[in-house]
C-alpha cells in the first residue's frame, strides 16, 4: 500500500475545498487553484479531511495514488501560504532589475534579457544579484526558476551565472591545476 497516499489531508480554516466529480477547486486567502484528477483515482472529503483512494493494485493505480495526494496537498498549502524559490547571479557586471512584474537581466550578452513573468507568479528583487519568485502553485513557481536559470546556467571555471540559492556548484580547475 502506499504510505503518502493513504496519509488523510487537513483542511486548514480558512480554505474552501470543492470537489465536482475529477474536478477539485481549491480556495484560501491567497488565491484559487484548479485541478483535474485521473479517472482511476476518487477523492471524498469528510470532517475537514480529505481522503485520496484507487480502486485496485495495478501499477499506474498505485502511481496515481501518491501523486494525487501529493499534488492536492501542495494546492491547499499554496492557497495557504505561497511558495517562494530563490535564484542567484553570479559574475562581474551581472545584475537584475525588476520592471513591472517582468525582469531585466544582464546577463553578459550584447542585449538584456527581458523575462515576462507568467500569469499567477511575482518576483521580488532585495538587490541586484537575487531573484526571488512567488507563486501559489508550486509547479509553476518551480518552473519559472528553472526557466530564468535557463538564460545563463552557472559555469563550472568561475562560477557565474544564475542558481538556485541552496545550489553547489561543483567548481572545476583551470589548466595551470595540476
Amino acid at each position: 500500500m502506499s504510505r503518502i497516499g493513504n496519509k488523510p489531508i487537513a483542511v486548514p480554516a480558512g480554505v474552501e475545498v470543492k470537489i465536482d466529480g475529477q474536478k477539485i477547486t481549491v480556495k484560501g486567502p491567497k488565491g484559487t487553484l484548479e485541478k483535474e484528477i485521473h479517472k482511476n483515482i476518487s477523492v471524498s472529503m469528510e470532517n475537514n479531511t480529505i481522503k485520496v483512494t484507487r480502486p485496485n493494485d495495478e501499477t499506474l493505480n498505485k502511481s496515481l495514488h501518491g501523486l494525487t495526494r501529493t499534488l492536492i496537498n501542495n494546492m491547499i498549502n499554496g492557497v495557504e501560504k505561497e511558495y517562494t524559490r530563490e535564484l542567484q547571479i553570479n559574475g562581474v557586471g551581472y545584475r537584475v532589475a525588476k520592471q513591472g512584474n517582468n525582469l531585466n537581466l544582464t546577463l553578459g550578452y550584447s542585449h538584456p534579457v527581458i523575462f515576462v513573468a507568467p500569469a499567477g507568479i511575482s518576483f521580488d528583487v532585495p538587490n541586484p544579484n537575487t531573484i526571488i519568485v512567488k507563486g501559489i502553485d508550486k509547479e509553476l513557481v518551480g518552473q519559472t526558476a528553472a526557466n530564468i536559470r535557463t538564460k545563463r546556467p552557472p559555469e563550472v571555471y568561475r562560477g557565474k551565472g544564475i542558481k538556485y540559492a541552496e545550489e553547489v556548484i561543483r567548481r572545476k580547475e583551470g589548466k595551470t591545476g595540476k
